[in-house]
């Protein structure tokens, strides 16, 4: 069993500005209060099989969380899969694009797939995904935008 969550936001900054400030996962505490900690292998740019280990928060408890970069096409496209066990686990991008007086639209976007018994909490949390979206897209903007 799996949903989707999405948004869509547009940043006052150039496209090539937000793609290197997304692809790089380690921004993610910044915008996202779950993401206790990050870390990123190898170092150097962000590529395709780039990974993104991280502790995160959630409903009061802690998880470990692995991300590895699937897909990559500067400055447009984003896209992981997450590697780790858990009973929910994501993959999801961000596609971007180039808005006139250099602007640009992101969307965001996650799939959610429950395992074993995260089939049971895999309605909650798409819930409280999507009811967070709009909020999310917000976050990011301010972060992008103040960095």
């Amino acid at each position: 069993m799996s949903g989707q969550f999405e948004a869509t936001v547009e940043i006052d900054r150039p496209v090539e500005q937000v793609f290197a400030y997304l692809a790089d996962g380690r921004h993610d505490p910044e915008f996202s209060p779950r993401v206790q900690e990050i870390s990123k292998t190898p170092d150097g740019p962000t590529a395709i099989g780039t990974v993104f280990r991280s502790t995160v928060k959630d409903a009061g408890m802690k998880s470990s969380r692995e991300f590895r970069i699937t897909r990559l096409e500067a400055p447009r496209t984003v896209r992981w899969a997450e590697q780790s066990k858990n009973l929910i686990t994501a993959e999801g991008g961000y596609d971007l694009e180039p808005l006139p007086d250099g602007r640009t639209r992101v969307r965001i976007f996650n799939e959610l797939e429950g395992h074993g018994l995260g089939k049971l909490l895999l309605g909650p949390a798409l819930h409280a995904a999507r009811k967070d979206a709009p909020a999310f897209g917000d976050r990011i903007k301010s972060a992008v935008e103040h960095s």
